[in-house]
């Protein structure tokens, strides 16, 4: 009998503790529609040797740095990725392209894009051509805009960005 008497009062706990975490796991799961929370089949990989999948690697960090404006490490890990993914003399290009047009040089625009692809599109010269799509808006007919973006085959930086036609 002296069993019976431990059991029940672990057992009532037990219960009580499983019907709070029922109740509460159906308000925890109306959030799994959070943008922030990856569809349960997401998978990503890459390839540093691969110029398109750099691009690829360049745009999102750029567009997550930037779309973070309140984090003040924004600024800077903007600023970072540019040093380290584009040359020289593209990092010159894009600057006097925002002192002219007042936006952003890296995605042509004002604002900051929802979604990207990016896409191989040829190569030659020692040079991959790659096409980014930018993505501003969810919905039926989004708005997007394309940039082709051109890497050095030998030492994977962007070496230019412009709008495609």
């Amino acid at each position: 009998m002296s069993i019976r008497i431990r059991t029940t009062p672990l057992t009532v706990v037990a219960l009580a503790g499983g019907l709070a975490l029922a109740a509460v796991t159906p308000a925890l799961a109306g959030t799994a529609s959070t943008p922030s929370r990856p569809a349960a089949a997401t998978s990503v990989q890459g390839d540093p040797r691969n110029v398109t999948q750099r691009v690829s690697d360049f745009y999102g960090a750029y567009i997550d740095a930037v779309w973070d404006t309140e984090d003040p490490a924004s600024g800077a890990g903007a600023k970072a990725l540019r040093d380290f993914y584009l040359s020289a003399s593209a990092r010159k290009k894009v600057t006097a392209w925002e002192k002219k047009n007042h936006a952003d040089g890296i995605l042509f625009a004002q604002n900051v894009p929802v979604k990207w692809k990016v896409a191989y599109t040829g190569s030659g010269m020692g040079h991959a051509t790659s096409r980014v799509t930018l993505t501003w808006s969810d919905g039926k007919n989004p708005e997007v805009t394309r940039i082709d973006v051109q890497s050095d085959l030998t030492t994977r930086k962007i070496t230019d960005l412009k709008p495609a036609e």
